[in-house]
């Protein structure tokens, strides 16, 4: 009798614990759903607080003065110091390189750089930089996209600019062109090009009245094939050669 006690002391001193975990386990189950949504809540005002703050600070930092420091007269940006720094006397799409797959570019450039709010890895010439504005007094700018020996305007394709860039680019330089901003190139030439008295260039002569059997070139008649060639030639094409009538 003391034995089966002491047997079932042992067994309820063992199980006791496990129990006692099991219930423990399930309080802070309980209690992890009742605080997680809260938790949630907190987490995402403090992350909406957070992003606004640096968002309004990087606006307060940026967009007065970065974004709109040239908006009225953009063509005070390219005789500043900062763009003399930056780019120097080169054009402002010289060091630009274009990301595409493989070695060979595409024939036609990205649609847009910015979509809304959303700006590309690799933004084209012009919308990398927010104080390049596009505009027909910006003649510094336009004369950069134009080819100075034929009066041409540059492809996308060469500057990398995206097509709602180009097309500005096109309309801004035709007014220039309307306004007088920007001149005309007009290539001269000479008549003396395109005509047969230089001494280069001389008249056809006139043929030379044959005989019959008479070659029109005298060394064809020195020329003496080799024979095992024509015979070889003769037997591959053999199928293809008219009897001699």
């Amino acid at each position: 009798m003391a034995a089966s006690i002491q047997r079932i002391g042992i067994i309820i001193c063992r199980t006791f614990p496990v129990i006692l975990q099991r219930n423990i386990q399930t309080q802070r189950i309980r209690d992890w759903k009742i605080t997680a949504p809260v938790l949630r809540l907190n987490f995402r005002a403090l992350s909406s607080s957070s992003s606004s703050s640096s968002s309004s600070s990087a606006d307060v930092t940026e967009s007065p003065e970065v974004l709109s420091r040239y908006s009225d007269r953009p063509w005070e940006y390219s005789e500043s110091e900062e763009y003399t720094e930056r780019y120097g006397s080169k054009p402002v799409w010289s060091n630009y390189r274009r990301n595409h797959k493989g070695g060979v570019p595409p024939q036609k450039t990205r649609k847009t750089c910015i979509r809304g709010d959303k700006i590309c890895g690799n933004p084209c010439p012009i919308c990398r930089d927010p104080n390049i504005i596009v505009h027909y007094k910006n003649v510094n700018l336009l004369q950069q996209f134009i080819s100075p020996q034929t009066g041409i305007v540059y492809d996308s394709t060469r500057t990398g600019v995206c097509m709602k860039q180009q097309k500005l680019l096109n309309k801004a330089i035709e007014t220039a062109r309307d306004c007088g901003k920007l001149t005309l190139v007009f290539i001269v030439i000479s008549a003396n090009d395109y005509s047969n008295t230089h001494g280069a260039v001389a008249a056809t002569p006139a043929p030379s009245s044959l005989r019959s059997g008479e070659l029109w070139y005298p060394w064809y008649g020195s020329i003496k094939p080799d024979e095992r060639e024509l015979a070889r030639v003769k037997r591959i094409y053999k199928d293809f050669l008219k009897p001699h009538v």
